[in-house]
C-alpha cells in the first residue's frame, strides 16, 4: 500500500469519526440550512429521523472498515473496502444533493466533496 492510500484512508476516517462523534451535537460553518447539530441538519433536509442514524451508521462503518484495513490482511476486511468506498461515495453524493437541495452557498457542500475526491481516490489509485 503506498503512503498516499495510508494517508488518505487515515484522513477519510479522522474526518468522519470528527463529524459524526465528535462534532455531531456542534454547530459548523458546513452544516446544513441553519442548523446547529446534525440532527438539525437532518431535519433542515426535510429527512425522516431514522436517516440519521442509517446514514451515520453506513459512515462509520465505512470509515472504519477502511481503518481497520490498515492493519490487517484479512480477505472479509479487504474484500469489504471497495464496498465501503462505493458507500462512502454515494453518501457524500447525496450529501451534495442535500445542500443543493436546500441552497445551501457551495461552501457548504465542501466537505462532502473533498471526501468524496478522497473515497475515488483510493478507489482508483493504484
Amino acid at each position: 500500500m503506498t503512503l498516499l492510500i495510508l494517508v488518505l484512508k487515515i484522513t477519510l476516517f479522522l474526518v468522519i469519526i470528527n463529524v459524526w462523534v465528535f462534532r455531531f451535537k456542534k454547530s459548523t460553518p458546513y452544516r446544513g440550512g441553519q442548523a446547529n447539530s446534525m440532527t438539525e441538519e437532518f431535519t433542515s433536509y426535510n429527512l425522516p429521523s431514522f436517516m440519521l442514524y442509517v446514514v451515520g451508521a453506513l459512515k462509520i462503518l465505512a470509515a472504519t472498515t477502511l481503518l481497520l484495513s490498515l492493519f490487517s490482511e484479512n480477505e472479509i476486511i479487504t474484500g469489504l473496502v471497495d464496498y465501503s468506498l462505493y458507500t462512502m461515495c454515494l453518501l457524500m453524493v447525496g450529501a451534495i444533493f442535500m445542500h443543493i437541495k436546500i441552497s445551501d452557498p457551495l461552501m457548504k457542500s465542501l466537505p462532502a466533496f473533498l471526501m468524496l475526491v478522497i473515497s475515488l481516490a483510493i478507489l482508483f489509485l493504484p
